[in-house]
């Protein structure tokens, strides 16, 4: 009888031990440094990704073809038009050129007025990703 009581008196013992290890490692707090630029590189991405959203603004799409061809529309248009954003999109099988992020129609259509003289094939456009 004494040994059962013994065993019992030995494992209530070890799990008090147990659990008290436990809850007293959960009482350490944890101090995390972090470098500056850390932060300074989450803004920037910040930045750059507001100015990738694509599916709440229009573009004006000025080229549709081949590579070379869309470097030099794109080369062409940045220097006519250097305070519009401009960027070559792949579809496949082409490429297209895609100028402006604008957020109303309107506001494209202004700038759509003002570069379809230099421009044939132009199209206001609404991409969605």
């Amino acid at each position: 009888m004494k040994s059962i009581f013994a065993k019992k008196f030995l494992l209530s013992f070890v799990f008090v031990g147990i659990s008290t290890s436990y809850v007293s490692a959960q009482d350490q707090s944890v101090r995390v440094t972090q470098d500056p630029k850390f932060e300074q590189l989450l803004n920037e991405k910040r930045k750059i990704n507001a100015s990738l959203t694509v599916n709440d603004s229009y573009k004006i799409q000025i080229f549709t073809g081949g590579s070379e061809n869309a470097k030099k529309a794109l080369n062409e248009f940045r220097q006519e038009f250097n305070d519009i954003d401009a960027t070559i999109v792949f579809n496949t099988p082409n490429y297209k050129v895609w100028v402006g992020s604008f957020k109303t129609r309107i506001e494209a259509e202004k700038t759509l007025a003002d570069i379809k003289d230099r421009y044939k094939n132009v199209l206001l456009i609404k991409p969605s990703r």
